[in-house]
């Protein structure tokens, strides 16, 4: 049975220490959100996987959470570096976190298993690249049937996965429109999974467009009103360009960025509040 909860309910029922998390959505229905509960609730020790590492994670890796890193790109988009992720992978600061570096390819097509309950990916890839000088996680096998040499990474099985979408039902089904990434694999592939939307409508389907991720694989959902800001939700709000070049100067220092998190984040009691702070500062 899907729940319904509180954003702060479902983080501190699910997001336990030392477990795998994915949180996707690409460009937009990005869940905020939820990574700043996260990090509101000092949440650590956690293995991160993102396909496009940006603003969401740089955050909860420069505020101590993670010890592990899965991703296949990593900037500030159209902006520049991630500033938090840059100083952990030069410096070790807040602390070392493993990184697990791939390509996008080979991160969909590990999704792509999980969700199938598949061991691992077989897929074209990585030949005559320097990935698997930095990744033993990357092996070639031989077709049985042509001989031909293919590329091999483990499945992605995250134990949870959090994603924002437009609508959810009464039931918890869940409705999603616009650019898509790989959200409703990441789903299906984990063990787990919480959904932020922007509105509980009373039915959701096929016959309004877009894709719908069944209740059967939906553990809660959260109601939570520009819950991917800065990022954007087709059909809700726009991408805030203006704060991705703001997190730019804010995440730079360390100090700043303690500072900053401090008092928009710990210092407010949810992303509502969160959210109010900011537009009172002039951020959005």
């Amino acid at each position: 049975m899907t729940e319904f909860l509180s954003l702060r309910e479902a983080v501190q029922k699910y997001v336990k220490p030392g477990i795998s998390l994915a949180m996707e959505g690409f460009t937009h229905l990005i869940p905020h959100a939820a990574g700043l509960e996260i990090i509101r609730q000092k949440i650590r020790h956690l293995s991160l996987i993102r396909m496009t590492t940006d603003i969401v994670y740089d955050q909860m890796i420069g505020m101590g959470c993670a010890d592990k890193l899965m991703f296949s790109w990593g900037g500030n988009p159209g902006v520049g570096s991630l500033h938090r992720l840059r100083d952990v992978a030069e410096h070790d600061y807040p602390h070392h976190i493993e990184i697990n570096e791939h390509a996008h390819a080979a991160m969909a097509n590990a999704y792509v298993a999980g969700a199938s309950n598949m061991p691992c990916a077989i897929f074209k890839g990585y030949r005559d690249t320097s990935y698997p000088e930095v990744n033993p996680n990357i092996r070639f096998i031989q077709c049985p049937f042509t001989g031909e040499t293919l590329t091999v990474v483990p499945a992605i099985k995250p134990d949870l996965a959090i994603i924002h979408a437009q609508r959810a039902d009464k039931q918890g089904n869940i409705w999603m429109r616009g650019i898509i990434g790989i959200q409703k694999e990441a789903i299906l592939a984990a063990r787990q999974s919480i959904v932020t939307v922007e509105e509980i409508v009373d039915q959701v389907d096929e016959k309004q467009g877009g894709i719908v991720i069944p209740r059967w694989v939906v553990n809660a959902v959260c109601c939570v009103p520009k819950g991917a800001f800065p990022s954007y939700t087709e059909g809700y709000y726009n991408r805030s360009n203006d704060f991705y070049v703001r997190w730019d100067e804010i995440s730079r220092d360390r100090q700043r960025f303690l500072d900053w998190m401090d008092k928009f984040v710990l210092s407010t009691n949810d992303f509502s509040e969160f959210m109010f702070k900011l537009e009172k500062q002039g951020y959005v």
